[in-house]
């Protein structure tokens, strides 16, 4: 079981990999295959000893594994759980996009985008329950 010191943790090493614009990108490709630094560096037009750089930056948050493959070395998101958890952030519409349309369409966040999610409250309480729900959601 996780205890907050280390759900903390967790929480820091992945901000500290997505804070980098470089490293966000290099995490976006792995989302979609498993990759190597020479076709990342092509594929990202960054230099080799940058994209090396900041795989051992991933690697060392626990982000990312490394398998050497004879002369390659294969980098991949660690966890099956942290590949669908980055993509879940991926799609979702902050508070700053307000009034941009949800992108899930199973979605049951309550006030999203399904009844209800349009509808003027009519009264003070119905108000604040509504502000409260929206605050919660922040």
């Amino acid at each position: 079981m996780l205890t907050i010191a280390s759900r903390l943790d967790v929480l820091n090493r992945l901000g500290r990999a997505m804070a980098d614009p470089t490293r966000s990108r290099i995490l976006l490709s792995l989302l979609d295959a498993p990759g190597y630094p020479a076709q990342l560096s092509r594929d990202l037009d960054l230099t080799r000893s940058n994209v090396s750089n900041h795989l051992a930056c991933l690697r060392g948050c626990g982000i990312v594994v490394a398998t050497p493959e004879g002369r390659q070395t294969r980098y991949e998101i660690a966890d099956p759980h942290l590949t669908r958890a980055i993509g879940e952030l991926v799609n979702t519409v902050l508070a700053v996009d307000d009034g941009a349309p949800c992108v899930d369409e199973n979605c049951d966040v309550p006030l999203c985008c399904g009844p209800g999610a349009e509808a003027v409250p009519e009264t003070a309480a119905e108000a604040e329950v509504v502000r409260e729900a929206q605050e919660a959601l922040r």
